[in-house]
């Protein structure tokens, strides 16, 4: 899902418009404003150091996000373990972040997710675990990220937000690539589509 069919000539990662992740090509850098009109919502939460983390954190910088939670016992802990092999590589590079939301905000108080961040030896700065209201971080997910493929608008925000998805955005704060968190196979992909938009 997250590879296009390129030939070497024209290679481009695609833009997504809506939840269903249908993805648009195009070709001319002039049409994307006009053509591409979704982009990631304004947001403000806590991260581990309960430093207020915005949207103006990102601008400019391309970001990957994902939706956890540090109680899961299921596929977040393979999640953090293949999105860490991404960051490790990309450490030293300012001007790409990586966002993990937690689900369980109530829960997931900025302590905890220092100490989750801790646990898992993650040392790269620009990777942060955000928390705050519930119904924001949802509505994010859901509006902005499109983090449950194919339900987008559907579900309301008291229906639990649980998805192996990573989304990369890019520099423009538009979604470009949708991988499977649980696939080890799909962070070389993630990283070979961070070094595209870099190239953008």
């Amino acid at each position: 899902m997250a590879c296009a069919e390129q030939d070497s000539s024209t290679m481009q990662l695609p833009y997504y418009n809506e939840p269903d992740f249908t993805p648009v090509f195009i070709k001319n850098k002039a049409e994307v404003a006009s053509k591409i009109v979704h982009t990631i919502g304004d947001f403000s939460f806590l991260n581990q150091d309960s430093t207020l983390i915005s949207q103006q954190d990102i601008e400019g910088k391309i970001h990957v996000a994902n939706f956890i939670f540090t109680s899961c016992g299921s596929i977040c802990p393979t999640m953090t373990r293949n999105l860490k092999m991404v960051s490790d590589s990309l450490k030293d590079e300012k001007d790409i972040c990586f966002l993990s939301y937690s689900v369980t905000p109530w829960i997931d108080k900025p302590y905890v997710l220092k100490n989750f961040k801790a646990k898992n030896a993650i040392e790269n700065p620009n990777w942060h675990f955000l928390t705050g209201s519930k119904s924001a971080i949802y509505q994010l997910a859901r509006q902005s990220y499109f983090a449950e493929e194919d339900l987008g608008f559907s579900k309301d925000s008291t229906e639990f937000l649980h998805t192996e998805h990573f989304i990369l955005v890019d520099k423009n704060k538009r979604i470009r690539g949708i991988y499977n968190g649980t696939l080890t196979l799909e962070m070389q992909q993630l990283l070979a589509d961070i070094r595209m938009l870099e190239e953008e």
